[in-house]
């Protein structure tokens, strides 16, 4: 018996008749929308943007048969500023974000999509995304929902994690993440310097009732939530499948659109 093939779910490798086919068959379409960053001495700076395309494509591919999905090219830039002291980061203006995205969801609208979700990989994007949200929907005319992947699967993560319950920054968990799917933007040789300050609620720290905008530089001086050197590729490849498990059920389910 043949081995099954794995579905063809990325928007960049399918032709524009497969997308107007798919576009016709009421297909979803995954935004991945992520950063470009510093991720401490050890990580690349492509972490959320690597990671968050990562799980949408493996998430697509396991609820393909189920329900039509593709993954539209991850947006690779996003709401930074938090990040720019320590260099190596790119970042946007909320005006500038705003109309980025509003491009992309028309664009979808014009080629006859109805279902949007906007799958997120990067903490400093989730207010501006969820602010966003109405405009979206009111602006193209589409169904669109937005989902941060690793709060998604938060509850399944806890487990995995030996010191923290959630995704901090350059952490254990995207570290062990990044072991599995990029290794070789980790370097191991400087993991020894890859720690930081561990919140055991990161939101009382980064999100308290009274705001003011606070550099990463003031929090932490190499770049680091946690600590990174509990970080395993055998931990990255079980925190990866949860993530992706965590997607494809949401998928599947169509809970935000249904």
């Amino acid at each position: 018996m043949p081995a099954a093939t794995t579905p063809l779910v990325e928007w960049a490798k399918l032709t524009a008749p497969e997308l107007n086919a798919m576009a016709a068959a009421g297909a979803t379409v995954l935004l991945p929308v992520a950063s470009t960053e510093q991720h401490g001495p050890h990580l690349g700076t492509g972490v959320d943007t690597t990671l968050c395309g990562t799980v949408c494509r493996i998430a697509a591919e396991k609820a393909a048969d189920r329900r039509p999905t593709v993954v539209a090219p991850t947006l690779w830039v996003g709401m930074a500023e938090h990040h720019m002291a320590h260099g190596g980061t790119f970042t946007l203006d909320i005006p500038t974000y705003r109309a980025v995205l509003l491009c992309l969801i028309r664009s979808l609208a014009r080629h006859g999509f109805k279902r949007v979700l906007i799958v997120n990989g990067h903490g400093g994007n989730m207010t501006a995304l969820n602010a966003f949200l109405p405009d979206l929907e009111r602006e193209t005319g589409l169904v669109v929902a937005a989902t941060t992947y690793f709060e998604l699967a938060q509850p399944a993560f806890a487990p995995l994690l030996e010191d923290q319950t959630s995704v901090l920054h350059a952490c254990e968990a995207e570290t062990a993440m990044m072991m599995a799917v990029a290794p070789e933007a980790v370097r191991e040789n400087k993991l020894s310097e890859a720690m930081g300050p561990h919140f055991g609620d990161p939101r009382a720290v980064l999100a308290p009732p009274a705001q003011r905008f606070r550099s990463f530089a003031t929090l932490t001086p190499s770049g680091v939530l946690g600590d990174a050197r509990k970080a395993t590729r055998a931990k990255g490849e079980k925190l990866l499948a949860a993530a992706t498990d965590a997607l494809a059920d949401l998928i599947v389910r169509g809970e935000p659109w249904e």
